[in-house]
């Protein structure tokens, strides 16, 4: 009995020696598992979004910068207008001409940093960029909404729908896959519900109703900052940032504005006086902005109450200047916040809380240094994403903008896979 029990025992212990071995020397997963790809496997790197660029009249864009421009040869990166330096206040608004001008880089190749590069077979592509500078068009052709020039802005909107609604791809897609900027709150108003479908590039949703834009669909863009960026030399220069800006808090631009931007007018109420304050009406024009690009950079905090709708420009221009933003609008939407934390470098108060006598300046004049300077450092380090240029560079704006339109891609094409074998209306909906 003791005999077997021994054998019995023995044999156990040899099968487990013999199962530890085997276990160390064959992979016991099955054989269909999916191994992750290592940190360096190139298998790992994104492609790039291929992009088809409709090939439209030069009066629907790059027309409206150079009357001269004519459609006789392709427009390509060596023959694209530069944006002129003279543009002023309409600057903030070519977003629309940055996204076409990366697209035409390099001949649509595109470099290895891309996030997005033109093919010129739509059966290729993921998406389908409209270049209509509906911003450019509204500040160009009439000088107001009731100003008779106008008419040709809706001219234009006319002739683009007709085009689009007689493509095979907007037909295929409803429009869903077709990316259009509309960064200025009044471009493409006079048919912007029939562009509801696509992804549209704005700024806010300030003047947009929930049934035609929204997150789940469509990219907040900075605006296009108006003054020089600081460069790292002449920030690097100060030996104390802190002490070197000596102005706490900084606004410098229209106080006469529309919805939450009446703000404007009560804050330099309260705001005006203070010796460390500087609050002054002004309105943007060449000398005034070179004025408000020293302020900025010799200030602490810049503020940013909301304008006619709840961004406005100057947010951006306080980021390429290195000056700690204050925002102060109850309904803002920010541009690639899936990725950048605002509130490491900025800080936000309701509309309630700016209109307590004292509460912002007591908040900032207790301000510590040394979470200053933190909030600085992380400022500067995230100022590269808000730059908007030819040719493109890593992280810039324009790639930054292309990956969050990368982001809105496989909901797309749910939508449009799901509305092709539907037989009933949508009971999701």
């Amino acid at each position: 009995m003791y005999g077997k029990t021994i054998c019995t025992i023995v044999f156990f212990i040899f099968l487990v020696a013999s199962f530890s071995i085997y276990m160390g020397t064959v992979d016991p997963r099955p054989y269909f598992y999916l191994r992750e790809p290592s940190p360096c496997s190139s298998t790992g790197k994104q492609q790039p979004l291929r992009v088809f660029m409709y090939d439209l009249p030069r009066k629907f864009n790059v027309a409206m910068m150079d009357p001269r421009s004519s459609d006789v040869e392709p427009l390509t990166g060596k023959n694209l207008p530069s944006w002129p330096q003279t543009s002023g206040i309409k600057r903030q608004h070519s977003v629309e001409y940055w996204l076409m001008a990366s697209l035409l880089q390099g001949g649509g190749g595109g470099d290895a940093d891309a996030e997005a590069i033109r093919v010129f077979d739509p059966d290729l592509a993921d998406a389908f960029y409209v270049p209509f500078f509906s911003s450019l068009s509204f500040n160009t052709h009439g000088k107001n909404m009731t100003d008779p020039d106008t008419e040709f802005d809706r001219q234009l909107q006319v002739e683009l729908m007709e085009f689009l609604e007689n493509s095979e791809y907007w037909k295929r897609s409803g429009g869903k896959d077709h990316v259009i900027p509309m960064t200025h709150p009044n471009a493409f108003r006079f048919l912007r519900q029939q562009v509801n479908a696509s992804i549209l590039v704005v700024v806010d949703f300030g003047r947009y109703p929930k049934d035609m834009a929204s997150l789940s669909k469509d990219v907040v863009s900075p605006y296009v900052h108006v003054v020089e960026s600081l460069t790292e030399d002449g920030d690097d220069g100060m030996r104390d940032p802190f002490e070197a800006r000596t102005t706490l808090l900084y606004f410098r631009g229209n106080t006469a504005r529309k919805d939450e931007g009446k703000i404007r007018l009560r804050l330099e109420k309260l705001l005006a006086g203070n010796s460390d304050v500087h609050y002054e009406k002004s309105v943007a024009t060449t000398q005034n902005i070179k004025v408000s690009t020293e302020g900025m950079r010799s200030s602490k905090f810049c503020l940013h109450p909301a304008g006619d709708t709840p961004s406005s420009c100057r947010l951006f221009d306080a980021i390429v200047s290195h000056c700690i933003p204050v925002i102060i609008s109850d309904k803002i939407e920010l541009p690639f916040e899936d990725e950048i934390d605002y509130s490491e470098f900025s800080l936000f108060f309701s509309i309630k809380e700016s209109l307590e006598p004292g509460y912002i300046l007591n908040n900032l004049r207790q301000f510590p240094k040394e979470k200053w300077l933190e909030m600085w450092k992380r400022l500067k380090n995230v100022s590269h994403h808000f730059e908007f240029q030819y040719p493109t560079k890593r992280e810039d704006a324009v790639n930054m903008l292309w990956r969050q339109v990368k982001h809105k891609i496989p909901n797309v094409k749910l939508a449009v896979h799901r509305n092709r074998r539907l037989k009933v209306p949508d009971w999701w909906l």
